[in-house]
């Protein structure tokens, strides 16, 4: 077997989606989802392109209320590239046979390859040969190849090439039924041999700008044109045996780029100026060397290998060199679908670890990324009485609060609360990725420039946020990382206090920023600031009960749930929030965690540094107290996040060896499998790919484990 290879034989419609997901290409600046190039959006696949950056906001009616939302927007489709055997029909999904298929991404080379052999309704088989790259040299560029061959027929072979302006965003489900239509469309073009779609995002107003040059030798060419769609008609005679190869080169620019008078100019200039698709591949390929060459992480077995080459492949899809150029964060679901609405949340915290020791300047870039929106970071605290920098749980184009206040629960039909705005440790998380840069590169100008800012507008928001109660200060009104517990049982308010993740990574903020200005110094800084950081850093709250670390105050007197009947009863209850909102019931009730809470603290810090933390804080720590911390929430966490299994393996590759297996093995199936039933089809899941990559310096697991 191949580890470079990712194979799909056959075509089943109930796995097209994921298919689609782990087969995406993209260079960082765009990506496009492994679609088939003859396809519109039908249900079963989903044909999707992807700009960073790009977000354009609509308002849709949500349980009677105007709701408005912001997305990742879904550009025109480049691909749609087909055929028709002698004045049949164009082939289509679903209108004609298929007697053979394989799609194989060659992951390092970055290539897609599909191989299809068909026959139509009169009888003629036609094989098909397709090649598809998204310059990874020249991030505006993409190029499809397809070689079609008649086996028993002869006559009249036409192609069409076309640029598809129609596309909304309805990839997600449950998000259908809300406002998709985010393009406007602008004008369409057709010139010789390149066709042009000039579009405009609703509201944000961004230029997309996309034209292509389709080459078939000896072809007749015929354009049609249309508001929002342009298509490009070749016809050349054949006969049985015959090899016609077709050529489309695409670029895509949007008003948002540099160094540009006009997208659209831009665009055809690019188009015309690209060569044909095997100089493009030359470049593209060592573009992939040179990366390959920093980011490849080895493992022992091969079906291993070849799961970490695909994880590792996906993250610098999103997350290449070429985003030093762009402002854009890191979606939690790359640039792959639109769930979670492309929004950036804390999953680069699980992606910085692996990225800056490799990739020093994309990690500089992505928190360019938060410092550009420090100002309405900054008003966000103003707005809520405190002060420094609040960053949002869901983050898009401009840095305000995108998380919904509500959120659809499919199982019951429902429209409950999302309170999950106030997981305030979002700032925790810029916070450690700051110091995870400055660990990487050991820049002490980045700690007296742009990096340092960030650190110190945080640290003064959760000083502010934070109040003392006698000997200590506490946090009240938060969420930590386990989305189950949004308030108390009874309590109207939501929000919980002393939430330990938060309290304790606070202390380290607090220290950081000590040791921020042991190194640069304290300009800006007043002394009573100072003395409020050195006292949090020794004095944060943290609620302790039988003997363990307590999620947060008052979790002692949460009802245990009886995990084994609801297994019985539903099987999966990985999504344990809403069967039990379906069921007229809260998480808010029990000792059930989504995901990893307190055992983050020990997958951030390690068990020596949580226990340092610990001990200066005041609390008595030890090798014990850690163990039956981790063994208490190991027995209560239904893992219904996949950052979570990366977690608990790696925190029990340390505490206890012999229990990590299990989790490392499911935190690699995560995705390639769609472990979470559906979900990857809609986005990779770019955070545990990357803890994924990072795990395998600690630990060991064989085919075999994989395909248990």
């Amino acid at each position: 077997m191949n580890p470079w290879l990712l194979t799909y034989d056959g075509c089943d419609p109930a796995d097209e989606g994921l298919r689609e997901a782990l087969t995406t290409l993209g260079n960082g600046y765009f990506a496009t989802r492994g679609a088939v190039p003859e396809t519109r959006a039908d249900g079963v696949r989903y044909p999707g392109t992807y700009v960073a950056g790009c977000y354009d906001r609509l308002v849709s009616q949500v349980a009677g209320r105007p709701v408005e939302n912001e997305d990742l927007v879904n550009v025109p489709n480049w691909l749609p590239l087909t055929f028709r055997a002698d004045g049949g029909d164009w082939f289509a999904p679903g209108n004609a046979e298929v007697l053979d298929c394989r799609h194989t991404l060659d992951m390092r080379q970055g290539i897609l390859t599909r191989l299809l052999r068909i026959r139509d309704s009169g009888g003629r088989i036609t094989r098909l040969e397709q090649h598809r790259l998204v310059s990874m040299d020249d991030p505006h560029l993409a190029a499809l190849t397809m070689t079609v061959v008649p086996e028993n027929w002869s006559g009249l072979l036409e192609i069409r090439s076309e640029l598809d302006g129609r596309v909304t965003n309805s990839g997600v489900a449950r998000y259908r039924g809300l406002a998709d239509r985010h393009l406007v469309p602008v004008s369409a073009h057709a010139a010789g041999e390149v066709i042009e779609l000039l579009t405009r995002t609703a509201t944000s107003r961004v230029e997309i700008a996309i034209a292509a040059r389709t080459a078939l030798t000896g072809g007749r060419c015929r354009t049609g044109v249309e508001e929002d769609r342009v298509t490009d008609d070749r016809a050349i005679e054949v006969a049985a045996g015959d090899e016609v190869l077709v050529e489309k080169i695409v670029a895509l620019y949007t008003s948002r780029d540099r160094a540009i008078a006009e997208s659209a100019a831009a665009a055809r200039a690019a188009v015309v100026r690209a060569g044909c698709f095997h100089d493009l591949l030359r470049r593209h390929v060592r573009a992939w060397e040179r990366l390959w060459s920093r980011a490849h992480v080895v493992a022992e077995d091969s079906e291993v290998q070849r799961i970490l080459n695909l994880y590792v492949f996906h993250l610098l899809q999103t997350a290449s060199p070429h985003v030093t150029e762009l402002d854009a964060g890191l979606p939690a679901r790359g640039l792959h679908g639109e769930a979670y609405r492309g929004h950036v949340f804390w999953d680069d915290l699980f992606v910085f670890p692996f990225l800056a020791p490799r990739f020093p300047e994309v990690t500089r870039a992505l928190l360019r990324y938060r410092w550009r929106r420090l100002p309405e970071a900054r008003w966000a605290a103003r707005a809520a009485g405190y002060t420094g920098a609040m960053f949002p749980w869901q983050s898009g184009g401009d840095g305000r609060e995108e998380t919904p206040r509500l959120h659809f629960n499919p199982r019951s039909g429902h429209w409950p609360p999302d309170n999950s705005r106030l997981q305030r440790h979002v700032g925790l998380a810029v916070a450690h990725n700051v110091w995870q840069h400055y660990e990487a590169t050991k820049d002490s100008s980045f700690l007296a420039g742009f990096g340092g800012e960030l650190l110190l507008e945080i640290a003064r928001f959760f000083a502010s946020l934070t109040t003392r109660e006698g000997e200590r200060y506490v946090i009240r009104g938060v969420m930590g990382p386990d989305e189950y517990h949004d308030g108390y049982p009874g309590r109207t308010e939501p929000g919980l206090d002393n939430n330990a993740y938060t309290n304790v990574m606070t202390a380290w903020l607090m220290r950081r920023v000590l040791d921020m200005i042991g190194l640069v110094g304290a300009e800006g800084m007043s002394a009573e600031e100072i003395d409020r950081f050195t006292g949090m850093a020794g004095r944060m709250r943290v609620d302790f009960h039988d003997g363990v670390i307590s999620q947060f105050e008052g979790y002692a007197e949460l009802e245990e749930l009886d995990w084994a009947a609801y297994r019985r009863r539903y099987g999966d209850i990985r999504r344990l929030d809403r069967i039990l909102e379906a069921e007229g019931d809260s998480p808010n009730r029990y000792k059930a965690s989504k995901q990893a809470d307190v055992l983050m603290l020990f997958h951030l810090l390690g068990e020596k540094g949580l226990g340092e933390i610990m001990t200066d804080l005041g609390y008595g720590w030890n090798t014990e107290t850690a163990v039956r911390t981790v063994d208490y929430y190991l027995a209560r966490t239904c893992h219904g996040s996949t950052l979570s299994a990366v977690v608990h393996a790696g925190v029990l590759a340390h505490v206890r060896p012999g229990a990590s297996q299990p989790f490392l093995v499911e935190a690699l199936n995560s995705d390639v499998k769609d472990l979470q039933g559906g979900t990857t089809a809609e986005g990779v899941h770019l955070g545990a790919m990357a803890g994924v990559a990072g795990l395998f310096k600690r630990s060991a697991v064989t085919a075999g484990d994989v395909t248990r």
